[in-house]
């Protein structure tokens, strides 16, 4: 069963880089963005009610919960829906898998934790690991607006999803539940991502195709709800720093898929990369 679930987690996060690149067309990304959060916050209320969660915040834990909803639900996943529409979903995933080593350096900067040699090698392998993706033709890439706008939001989605989950260690710390985090946090990711669209003029019009909706639902309840609650039940079975693995096989499962459905070319220069990149991620998570 625990390897069930190992499995299973890693290939239902994995396939939402592809569900959100199906996500593209006439709905802007933060209206998706929106969307999303707003269903996948209501049925974690729902199941936490359901199940006699305590779902009231403390008034201590209430900001940090909503910076973290900001941060994590809102910045990281409109910033990755933006970088989909621009790059493969598979390579805006695998410059999203650096957000463990970026937490790593948020957690020094803020929290006061020690750089130890492992994250520094992980650092290391992330950045080398990128050069040789998109080193190899680093001139078309410098000369193609859209590919450095796409890195550019896959970036800013690694960096807000290390913010947040920074921000997650001190929620879990105080013992707020996770049903809570996550209903409030999507929640109020879904608020930010919809003051955004108002802000920017964007349509609210939904896509009533079966392509939309059904990328929408599986976003907002296998890639969200029911995943974490499977990290989370793994969490329990074989500890947090074994769990933690799983997000070192999403690049793997996205990138798999990007090139069955997207036409990426898995070149030589991009499967050594991504292997360089995946070995720092390991060493972050291992320490």
């Amino acid at each position: 069963m625990t390897a069930l679930l190992f499995l299973a987690t890693a290939l239902l996060w994995g396939g939402g880089a592809l569900a959100t690149a199906l996500q593209a067309g006439s709905v802007p990304a933060t209206v998706s963005v929106g969307y999303r959060m707003a269903l996948a916050g209501l049925v974690m209320l729902a199941i936490g009610a359901a199940t006699g969660t305590r779902l009231r915040l403390a008034r201590a834990d209430l900001p940090w919960v909503l910076l973290q909803g900001v941060l994590f639900f809102g910045l990281a996943f409109i910033a990755f829906y933006s970088a989909t529409r621009l790059i493969p979903s598979g390579l805006a995933a695998l410059v999203l898998s650096l957000s463990a080593v970026f937490a790593g350096l948020l957690g020094r900067l803020f929290l006061g934790t020690a750089l130890t040699p492992r994250l520094l090698a992980g650092l290391g392998c992330g950045v080398l690991g990128v050069a040789i993706v998109f080193g190899g033709d680093l001139r078309a890439v410098a000369a193609d607006g859209r590919t450095l706008a796409g890195l550019a939001w896959a970036a800013v989605s690694a960096l807000a999803t290390a913010g947040g989950t920074i921000l997650g260690a001190r929620n879990q710390r105080r013992g707020v539940p996770i049903p809570a985090v996550m209903g409030w946090g999507a929640l109020t990711g879904a608020a930010a991502a919809f003051a955004w669209s108002a802000a920017a003029g964007a349509d609210f019009a939904i896509d009533p195709s079966p392509r939309y909706l059904g990328s929408l639902a599986y976003l907002a309840i296998a890639a969200s709800c029911v995943t974490f609650l499977m990290y989370f039940d793994l969490v329990r079975r074989i500890g947090p720093a074994r769990t933690a693995y799983t997000l070192a096989l999403v690049p793997v499962v996205a990138l798999a898929l990007s090139a069955g459905f997207e036409g990426l070319a898995l070149g030589p220069g991009l499967l050594l990369g991504a292997a360089i990149i995946l070995a720092g991620n390991m060493l972050v998570l291992r320490g």
